[in-house]
């Protein structure tokens, strides 16, 4: 195996690093699917990288409806972060797009118009507009499929966006990077994830930890032994946590607060910062595990978005501003998206999950679920605004794509021109779901990155 059989660079620090970049620990086939590293690299960077930035700085993309006042419903609040950096600036009311604070969390709405309704953004459901040519019998599916309850497929604990403290965020003007929130109250959030949510060898204290010391002297081999008797289920889940962590490091680590004079802050890349945390020798050789879940979730990732597509390739589906001809670039640079992750030749399979005897698999489908929407709910924890604020759209665009990987047959059959009561998407999760697969797309970049600024350092 690619991690057990990494050896230690001569040296320490940097060099150790720049080499496990470099050599087998971070290249090859990725376990539990058939795609390689270098694939991966070279497909995000020509393909997908430069289109989804594109996308996120589109109205649709760009403006999340968040709560970040809801209480954490494990333990009592230990206080919110008072580092400047931790505040999260909401965007004014009149800056937000007619057609999305005109809406309501449904995707589908009446007919788009010029009606005065609309003008005074009194006009509801209008987020994702239909095709202006509906029949009554649409307008009455409209209206049952709204009743619909569709809670029981949700990977993710999902706020109320009718609450009066859910805001809007400008992600563009709140962008992901290091705060300084750390300490026992980030540890507890990170614990609490790892410890009481991810699936285990119960034999073993915390194996698996990232933030903890592996015991022994066997660069976490024993931990790792354990982690591969676990079923293909539990190990997906617990690398799609560990590659979420991943990332997020990577974010914090390539947009560092490097200096501030005279209050200009200059934000970039921390080489030592990405060191101390991916490092296989300060790591206990648990670093490039980490970066290699991240490509892990990458695949996941890209596999939902090329098995959603049929949804937004119907003629009644807009992303919709109140802005035609944006609305309409939008839609097409999606589709486009999509069209290029179809062409990736090396996806994960996820008809190999929950394969097993139908009440067995049903029973740990479920258990999988559950665990992961009670990370969702951790994220609510979180002590520092811009830490919550993409906590929890990274775990909403994760939890969207697991709901989407497991709706397949309900996408296949939806209609052309009507809603579906199968399966439906709210703009929240269309938002949270580019997004957060957008910060994956970043974090493979920014690894390229790092592996020239090590070589250049050393």
């Amino acid at each position: 195996n690619n991690f057990v059989d990494y050896l230690p660079c001569a040296g320490s620090g940097d060099s150790a690093l720049c080499a496990a970049l470099t050599t087998k620990t971070l290249t090859g086939v990725l376990d539990d699917c058939l795609c390689d590293i270098e694939s991966i690299d070279d497909f995000n960077t020509f393909k997908i990288f430069p289109k989804i930035q594109k996308l996120q700085e589109r109205d649709y993309f760009r403006y999340y409806k968040v709560n970040l006042k809801r209480p954490c419903p494990f333990w009592a609040d230990d206080g919110h972060c008072s580092i400047k950096d931790c505040h999260v600036e909401p965007c004014p009311e009149s800056k937000i797009p007619v057609g999305i604070k005109a809406g309501s969390s449904n995707k589908y709405s009446k007919a788009a118009n010029n009606s005065k309704e609309l003008e005074d953004c009194e006009q509801a459901n209008k987020l994702g507009a239909v095709n202006s040519t509906l029949s009554n019998q649409s307008k009455e599916a409209f209206i049952d499929w709204a009743r619909y309850d569709d809670s029981q497929d949700h990977f993710c604990e999902l706020d109320d966006e009718r609450s009066p403290d859910a805001q809007y965020v400008d992600l563009l003007l709140n962008p992901e990077r290091y705060t300084g929130y750390k300490g026992p109250s980030a540890w507890r959030v990170w614990n609490s994830i790892y410890e009481e949510n991810c699936f285990k060898p119960r034999s073993v204290y915390r194996p698996l930890n990232p933030l903890a010391p592996s015991r022994g002297g066997d660069n976490g081999k024993s931990s790792y032994s354990a982690f591969l008797c676990l079923c293909l289920e539990k190990r997906v889940f617990y690398k799609l946590i560990s590659g979420l962590h991943a990332s997020i490091n990577l974010h914090l680590c390539a947009n560092y607060l490097l200096e501030e004079t005279w209050g200009k802050p200059r934000w970039g890349p921390n080489v030592k910062e990405f060191t101390r945390r991916f490092d296989p020798i300060e790591t206990k050789g648990e670093g490039p595990r980490r970066l290699k879940n991240l490509y892990f979730l990458y695949l996941i990732e890209l596999r939902a978005l090329s098995k959603v597509a049929p949804y937004f390739e119907r003629s009644v589906v807009d992303l919709y501003t109140g802005n035609g001809h944006e609305d309409a670039e939008s839609k097409a640079l999606l589709l486009e998206i999509f069209r290029d992750t179809k062409s990736f030749h090396m996806h994960f399979d996820e008809k190999s999950m929950f394969a097993g005897d139908k009440k067995g698999a049903k029973s740990l489908k479920e258990e999988f679920r559950l665990h992961f929407k009670n990370i969702s709910r951790i994220m609510d924890c979180v002590g520092c605004d811009k830490c919550r604020l993409w906590g929890k759209l990274q775990t909403q665009g994760l939890g969207t794509a697991l709901k989407i990987l497991f709706s397949e047959k309900e996408i296949q059959n939806l209609p052309e021109n009507s809603p579906s009561k199968g399966f439906q998407l709210t703009r929240q999760e269309i938002v949270a779901l580019v997004n957060a697969f957008g910060r994956l797309s970043t974090s493979i970049k920014e690894l390229q990155n790092f592996k020239v600024l090590l070589q250049q350092t050393r």
